[in-house]
């Protein structure tokens, strides 16, 4: 796939490698620290009934960032376009989370970027499907 490269290619490539990587700032810098990072207030972040939780949350994120990696190295760049809209609905689900539990600025910033994210996706900006 990589013969195929473009550079339209780099921004879900480069969100695929945050992604893979970023699922395991639980384990590498603590679980208060992953929650903060997130967007959470200090006081859900100190609170450990939810440490298991925000594990549980970066092993999702490991794994769409790698079945996003996978997808592009099997050359199904529309797929990856499809997969990368429908995080549409985590900018959802987070903006509304972090505005009634997050840190202050931490709803607009999850969702302004999600969004970015899911219309990437919508307008078939990887696989140069309409654009």
């Amino acid at each position: 796939m990589l013969e195929n490269f473009a550079l339209r290619h780099i921004p879900p490539l480069l969100l695929a490698s945050i992604w893979t990587i970023g699922g395991f700032m639980s384990f590498t810098h603590g679980p208060e620290q992953a929650i903060l990072t997130y967007g959470l207030s200090p006081n859900i972040a100190s609170s450990k009934a939810a440490w298991p939780l925000i594990k549980i949350e970066g092993s999702r994120v490991t794994t769409i960032g790698m079945a996003i990696w996978g997808i592009y190295l099997g050359g199904h760049l529309e797929a990856m376009d499809t997969l990368l809209a429908c995080i549409g609905w985590m900018a959802v689900i987070d903006g509304v989370v972090c505005a009634k539990d997050g840190a202050p600025g931490s709803a607009r910033m999850r969702a302004t970027y999600q969004s970015v994210v899911a219309l990437w996706g919508l307008l078939g900006m990887t696989s140069g499907k309409y654009f």
